[in-house]
């Protein structure tokens, strides 16, 4: 029997897909949590991705999935990463509609039953870290405030919580984007913006965020620049016009300012530098609309 026919056949809706790295100090007990928070709720299975982990983490997987018949626990050979373990845990999963969350106690458990609710007025429901009480540490704010701003200038969209690791989506949605979203930390900030741009409708529901159990794998600087790489990428991606059309624009005018201040203080136009600057604009512009042109055309072919 095929893994589609197998999907369909079974009993179960939900499928919780929870990346596991070295987490031996949070991942019984945000288990635990899950258990507790959908002990009303059938039709869920819980898949944990356990992604090479070199600490107790494998042992204690393997006694939690005694004890909890729900729990299937997934090795990764390597350390591949938070994005592919999700991605494996997605393609695996036996639910039409996804949950994924971490292992290390940050993310209430007991809000999957309301962004569950909200799923059902939306393509995907993310727990906003915006509730009472946020632990985020001092020194990631800065940089996580200007990556939201940047991610909503790029996307032109209201995005309350740009990598939340707490939200829902069906399961083919995430699949159909599957050839974007990356092995990084990047895969929730990718599809974020993804379904912005694509004019799917995305809701955000307030949720606490509280200090991690263990030693936290990111590392600051290097993800928060790839960060705002992807953001550029993503949306290069799927809006190319509005990109190369916003360098275009900048540097049309930059010439234009360059040949007045010229002509005002100099009393000439410095053709070199106004030519240059304008007709690299003008070459941005033909890039833009080039992509866009591409981008429609890809849109009909995946339509037909």
């Amino acid at each position: 029997m095929k893994k589609s026919e197998a999907r369909k056949q079974s009993n179960i809706d939900v499928s919780i897909v929870i990346p596991c790295y070295n987490e031996a100090d949070g991942v019984r007990k945000s288990l635990e949590e899950i258990r507790k928070a959908l002990r009303d709720t059938d039709g869920v299975q819980v898949i944990v991705v356990n992604d090479g982990s070199s600490d107790e983490t494998p042992a204690i997987l393997k006694d939690c999935a005694k004890e909890f018949p729900q729990i299937r626990v997934l090795h990764n050979g390597s350390n591949l990463g938070y994005g592919a373990s999700l991605k494996r845990g997605i393609r695996e999963a036996q639910g039409e509609i996804i949950v994924i969350t971490d292992a290390d106690g940050t993310y209430p458990a007991s809000s999957i039953p309301e962004l569950l609710n909200e799923l059902k007025n939306c393509d995907m429901a993310v727990g906003a870290r915006i509730g009472s009480k946020v632990e985020v540490p001092l020194i990631r704010r800065p940089a996580k405030w200007l990556l939201l701003l940047y991610a909503r200038w790029m996307a032109r969209a209201d995005i309350k919580d740009l990598n939340s690791g707490l939200r829902c989506f069906r399961r083919k949605d995430a699949i159909r984007f599957f050839p974007l979203l990356p092995d990084g930390f990047s895969f929730t900030s990718t599809i974020t913006l993804s379904m912005h741009v694509n004019g799917m409708r995305v809701s955000y529901l307030p949720i606490n965020y509280r200090k991690r159990l263990g030693k936290s794998s990111i590392r600051p600087i290097r993800d928060t620049l790839a960060f705002f790489t992807l953001v550029l990428r993503t949306t290069m991606y799927f809006r190319p016009l509005q990109v190369f059309g916003s360098l275009s624009g900048l540097l049309i005018a930059s010439a234009i300012l360059v040949g007045v201040a010229g002509k005002i203080y100099f009393g000439e136009v410095p053709d070199v530098a106004s030519s240059s600057l304008f007709s690299t604009g003008l070459i941005f512009l033909g890039l833009g609309l080039v992509g866009d042109l591409l981008n429609v055309s890809r849109k009909m072919n995946d339509s037909s």
